[in-house]
């Protein structure tokens, strides 16, 4: 019998972190044979440019205040001491090395599914980790949700930007149920994107 713990690995930018981004996690960690799911913020990714990125600890704390009351969804900033740009197949290698007993899946939106043969060793990642694919507004349709290790899960298409939030905070607009309330919370008192 397989006693690994399955974690699926949900990386994002989570600036900031919002219920879109909640949504799909907990559909994750409830809908799945996935025992955990981790937000692993990234600290800068190499294909963006962080004009108007929070510094990642704030980011963090952001999805720290999100996830503190489900025992099924953590954080994670081992990115933060990994060489920058952070490659998420060395964040999987060092993963596994350093929790042998766990079994890593890569959490992603279907729209980054034709993207993802331009990722650095996307190969290793499909055949030694694998895919929980979840489905996104205007995805065209990949040829590699045939794939055997790509699992496709069927969860709401939301389709709320972190940039939609930023403008309504930099434009004194609500953004209530938007973001969770600890995260809007955590906004107004220390000011973020004003």
């Amino acid at each position: 019998m397989n006693t690994h713990q399955k974690i699926g690995l949900f990386f994002g930018s989570f600036n900031p972190v919002h219920i879109g981004h909640m949504i799909i996690a907990n559909i994750m960690a409830e809908n799945t044979d996935l025992n955990k799911v981790w937000f692993v913020v990234s600290p800068q990714n190499p294909f963006k440019l962080s004009k108007g990125l929070l510094h990642e600890f704030d980011r963090y704390d952001m999805v720290k205040a999100a996830t503190a009351d489900h025992y099924k969804l953590e954080v994670s900033d081992v990115e933060f001491n990994l060489t920058k740009p952070s490659y998420t197949i060395h964040t999987l290698a060092y993963l596994r090395e350093k929790f042998p007993d766990k079994e890593f899946k890569v959490i992603l939106g279907e729209d980054n599914l034709e993207n993802f043969s331009k990722w650095k060793n996307h190969e290793e990642i499909l055949e030694q980790f694998g895919l929980y694919v979840y489905q996104r507004p205007h995805a065209t349709n990949s040829e590699l949700k045939r794939h055997p290790n790509v699992k496709v899960v069927d969860a709401p298409l939301l389709d709320i930007s972190a940039t939609y939030i930023r403008n309504c905070i930099r434009n004194n607009k609500s953004i209530r149920y938007l973001v969770p309330e600890p995260v809007e919370q955590l906004i107004r008192l220390k000011h973020y994107y004003q």
